[in-house]
């Protein structure tokens, strides 16, 4: 499966909120946070799902992998979504490993499986 996607029982905007403090536990900061639902409904487009997409960055990470590859840029900053569904908060997120093997490098390989163990915790820890 390319993704890891949990419920909670939480409010979307509690689940941002307690989520953006795990993150600063593992030294990843929210470059940039986008109201979906927002953002539609203001360029005119009827959209009611309450869904946000954040972008996040540990820049010490970033550097390692960019060294080592520049195309996995293409997949910076990882992205974690929340959002309601059926009455339910989701928050999920790619895999870093599974855009890691799209570049077939066994370092990067290794560095993802890190990454993404501590995302999925940071994940875990807001629920």
């Amino acid at each position: 499966m390319f993704h890891y996607t949990v419920e909670t029982t939480k409010s979307p905007d509690q689940a941002i909120a307690d989520l953006q403090e795990n993150l600063k536990e593992e030294k990843f900061g929210v470059l940039w946070q986008l109201d979906l639902k927002e953002k539609l409904n203001e360029k005119g487009v009827d959209f009611d799902q309450t869904y946000h997409i954040l972008e996040v960055c540990n820049p010490v990470e970033a550097k390692r992998v960019l060294t080592e590859n520049s195309l996995v840029g293409y997949f910076l900053p990882c992205k974690i979504a929340v959002y309601a569904e059926d009455g339910v908060t989701k928050i999920g997120m790619p895999k870093p490993t599974a855009l890691i093997d799209l570049v077939e490098n066994e370092k990067l390989k290794g560095i993802a499986e890190d990454i993404e163990k501590r995302l999925i915790s940071c994940i875990d820890r807001s629920l």
